[in-house]
């Protein structure tokens, strides 16, 4: 067996993996949407969905090819390979070398290391795999939990942009922050994958 390739799973981490949607995931994508305190925390919150809407959206996910401008993949335990959140890259710009990334993890799931593990498991594959060369995350300023996520891996606030969403009755600031691939090859949120040299 070639040294550089190994046996250990590039999108494994201690306690996670990341791994592709499968239909059966419509429940978990069920339970995070019901929580709409964490959904005000990235996003609008809508009306309730059916659970056959969240299986035909859950399946047609399912369905796409891996990879792309945009993905979403599954935050899963290695302990017992339950449903834990997900992650997904977006706005990928491939002559620019950037992307935006985001998280969800389910609550029962929270105050593990599971978000900061995952997004570490993402980057490193877009950085040393697909080139990039730079992450942008959008955070809502009352969201202090992913402030502190997108600090403790070494991202940089960039700017603000003033009273920018209305959410829950008020207009909110959302912070700009980014990382390049430099930047993150230093960080202490970067996962090594099979083909980095040993440490010294």
């Amino acid at each position: 067996m070639n040294g550089t390739t190994g046996t250990k799973d590039a999108w494994a981490g201690e306690r996670i993996r990341l791994r592709g949607v499968e239909p059966e995931d419509w429940e978990g994508f069920q339970d995070l949407a019901r929580d709409t305190d964490d959904v005000r925390n990235a996003d609008l919150a809508g009306p309730p969905r059916s659970a056959e809407s969240f299986r035909a959206w859950t399946a047609e996910r399912a369905g796409r090819p891996p990879g792309g401008e945009a993905f979403r993949l599954v935050v899963e335990t290695l302990a017992d390979r339950s449903f834990a959140g997900s992650v997904t890259v977006a706005g990928t710009d491939s002559r620019a070398g950037r992307f935006t990334t985001g998280i969800e993890v389910a609550r029962a799931h929270r105050r593990k290391g599971y978000a900061r593990e995952a997004t570490g498991l993402l980057l490193t594959h877009m950085f040393t795999e697909q080139r990039c060369n730079k992450c942008e995350v959008e955070v809502y300023a009352f969201n202090d939990a992913s402030l502190a996520l997108y600090r403790r891996l070494g991202f940089t606030e960039e700017g603000r942009l003033r009273r920018h969403e209305f959410i829950a009755g008020q207009y909110h600031d959302v912070v700009l922050l980014g990382i390049t691939a430099a930047e993150f090859a230093v960080s202490p949120g970067r996962t090594r994958c099979p083909q980095d040299p040993p440490s010294r």
